[in-house]
């Protein structure tokens, strides 16, 4: 699936299901909240932190896919295509950065 047919999607979800976006704020938080929830999971699964029995069951993946559900529903909120968005920001950073970090000495 393409971002825009995700975007697409997760619109079609919101009408069909959620009645209605949460307002940006509430989402701004929300985003917020899935993030702490991935960063919970690679601190204690692939950091220093131990794991808690009932983390373990908890699905990465499915975390992960909950960030971008919020994140689209900010930029389908704020008429941000995330493709236009991505690719734009792909190339800023190989303009800026195409050299950067082949050089950088730490990454060898």
């Amino acid at each position: 699936m393409t971002i825009s047919e995700a975007q697409q999607l997760v619109d079609k979800w919101i009408k069909d299901y959620g009645v209605r976006y949460f307002n940006e704020l509430t989402n701004m938080a929300m985003l917020t909240e899935e993030v702490g929830e991935v960063a919970r999971i690679i601190a204690r699964r692939y950091g220093e932190q131990s794991e808690k029995e009932s983390d373990k069951q908890k699905d990465l993946g499915d975390e992960m896919a909950d960030v971008l559900f919020v994140l689209i529903c900010l930029a389908n909120q704020t008429g941000i295509d995330l493709e236009s968005a991505l690719k734009k920001n792909i190339e800023k950073k190989t303009l800026r950065d195409n050299t950067r970090h082949k050089n950088n000495n730490k990454l060898k």
